[in-house]
């Protein structure tokens, strides 16, 4: 999800005016994509505050980055994927309606990080898995309290180090897994800016659409961040249906919308 308001205070909520934009994506790896995004951003976040809560956080975002990282394919995947984007700019060369420094940066950037990519080598995250200071931690954060100084002395001990002592430590266990998160940003802005948002309105709340079987990855509903309206999205290669929800208050359940909702919808394919 991506929020105005709270650009500067959390930068891993993007700007896009005075409205909030939700992000469905329709195939696993665009949602490992978008986890990968969402965790590097916030480690990186956290990582950069002084207090010890803050680089916890930070680590422990670190630990599910490790996580989500795993699948075996991800690595490959994006290589694949960057250079069928390179492919496809390559093809805009010398037309007159393009401009050729974006052009040239765009597959300057992508042939970087490919090259960066293959320059990962073994399993993702490996020299995580092998500290075992680190994995103690990570078992202990599993469970509820799990981390407090009588269970792990030798963290409480870090955690009392100073700002930058923690902090550079941080930036050494995520320096190397940094091309996935590059990796991953270009292939996602790619993705976003493939679509075109349409205007909509949702009677009573409830709206759908018949795709005819036409293929998407992800789709973006934007509404204005005033509108008392949450969507719920469902989706096949068919039928499109977004039900409008009421913001939580206090309800065991969700209630539906009984009013018109305004929102935009985009469909983004690679």
């Amino acid at each position: 999800m991506q929020m105005a308001q709270n650009k500067q205070n959390f930068p891993f909520l993007s700007d896009t005016g005075r409205v909030i934009t939700y992000e469905y994506p329709f195939n696993e790896r665009i949602r490992t994509l978008l986890r990968l995004e969402d965790l590097f951003e916030k480690t990186a976040y956290f990582a950069q505050e002084e207090g010890a809560p803050e680089h916890h956080t930070a680590l422990l975002s670190l630990f599910e980055i490790l996580e989500v990282a795993g699948r075996a394919d991800l690595k490959m995947d994006l290589i694949q994927e960057l250079e069928r984007q390179r492919q496809t700019l390559l093809a805009f060369r010398n037309n007159p309606e393009i401009s050729e420094e974006a052009l040239s940066g765009a597959l300057y950037e992508i042939e970087q990080s490919s090259a960066a990519l293959l320059g990962m080598t073994g399993k993702i995250g490996q020299y995580l898995r092998e500290n075992d200071w680190l994995m103690s931690i990570k078992s202990r954060a599993a469970i509820p309290g799990g981390v407090c100084e009588f269970d792990l002395p030798s963290y409480h001990w870090w955690l009392h180090r100073p700002a930058d002592v923690r902090r550079s430590a941080l930036e050494g266990w995520t320096k190397p897994m940094l091309p996935l998160r590059d990796a991953a940003a270009i292939v996602l802005r790619l993705l976003r800016s493939s679509g075109r948002a349409k205007n909509y309105v949702a009677t009573n709340g409830q709206f759908q659409l018949n795709l005819g079987g036409s293929a998407a990855q992800m789709v973006r509903i934007t509404v204005g961040v005033d509108e008392q309206a949450i969507p719920e999205v469902s989706a096949n290669k068919y039928f499109l249906n977004i039900r409008f929800t009421k913001p939580p208050a206090g309800e065991l359940k969700a209630r539906g919308c009984e009013r018109d909702v305004p929102f935009d919808l985009t469909f983004c394919n690679l």
